[in-house]
């Protein structure tokens, strides 16, 4: 996949067929759109043209935007986005002045002079340009003025409930897992730098690792406890996770701290990449450390078997 940062980069193609979305998450909604433009393309020997944005338009139209939280990091929507087999990817820098463009001066300013787009592929409740006028009705309208097609794909359900980067972003921070992933089709992640802790957790048993993650907007799930899975070095190992500020110990800083089973390696300062599984538990005030501990031998148990149980069913 071929990635450019100004549409005047993006070269002469043939039957360009063209998305435009922001695509946080790439969840299975996103990627049946996408999928569908792959194949579209290929179908007659084109080009699949994704365009996104960047920042994200929640981080500029936004009057609170340091509590805006993302599921994915640019490179992480980049890298699902590749694993789709589109041909090129446009960012468009997001600005308050871009956000004033009307769908029809960017339809026919990007999408017709610029890449000569021959079809547009959208979700059903697509809404392009300024006031978000740019339906598929209206569309449609502007396909027929500039010679190209408009598809429609339909939205996507999970338990009965339409997927949408919103309703994971509130299942992420309320610690729902399950119905996060299954909205992702995948599970949900984060990456960071082991840094520094108290130390305090090789002392009675359960060390830890705690971790800085790379991107301050990037949501880390509620807190608690969960079943994780730990990619380090291209290896995968089981784990349980604690995000929360340890209110056992006093500590009131918010920790977002993995204890990676059967494992035993100086990982200070080495990147990792959790991998949330499930839920276990509230984090939870215990008496005293013996409490502490006792509860970390079950989470322990816990974890396995929710792991164990998940290689069972993929096996299935």
């Amino acid at each position: 996949m071929k990635i450019y940062h100004q549409t005047e980069e993006f070269p002469e193609s043939f039957f360009p067929v063209v998305t435009i979305g922001t695509f946080d998450g790439v969840h299975t909604g996103h990627r049946k759109i996408i999928s569908r433009l792959v194949e579209s393309a290929r179908s007659k020997k084109g080009q699949s043209v994704l365009i996104t944005f960047f920042p994200h338009p929640r981080l500029v139209l936004s009057d609170n935007r340091a509590d805006l939280q993302l599921l994915n990091t640019t490179e992480e929507k980049y890298k699902l986005i590749e694993k789709l087999g589109v041909d090129h990817l446009i960012e468009i820098r997001f600005t308050k002045e871009f956000a004033g463009t009307s769908f029809e001066d960017f339809i026919s300013d990007f999408l017709v002079d610029k890449i000569h787009v021959k079809k547009l592929v959208v979700g059903q409740n697509h809404h392009l340009g300024h006031e978000r006028k740019g339906d598929f009705e209206n569309l449609i309208k502007l396909g027929n003025q500039f010679d190209f097609e408009v598809e429609k794909v339909d939205l996507i359900e999970k338990n009965n409930e339409t997927v949408s980067s919103s309703k994971i972003r509130k299942a992420l921070m309320s610690g729902n897992i399950k119905v996060a992933n299954a909205m992702l089709g995948y599970e949900y992640s984060i990456t960071g730098k082991v840094i520094y802790g108290n130390q305090l957790g090789r002392t009675i048993g359960f060390p830890t690792a705690n971790i800085e993650t790379n991107n301050k907007n990037k949501i880390i799930p509620a807190d608690g406890a969960y079943a994780v899975k730990v990619l380090w070095n291209n290896q995968m190992f089981h784990g349980m996770l604690n995000s929360g500020i340890r209110p056992t110990l006093d500590m009131h800083k918010h920790t977002t701290e993995v204890n990676i089973f059967d494992f035993n390696k100086d990982i200070y300062y080495d990147t990792i990449t959790i991998l949330f599984a499930d839920r276990i538990r509230d984090e939870v005030k215990f008496d005293n450390l013996d409490s502490l501990k006792a509860q970390l031998f079950s989470d322990h148990q816990k974890a396995e078997e929710i792991l164990k149980q998940q290689i069972i069913l993929s096996v299935k």
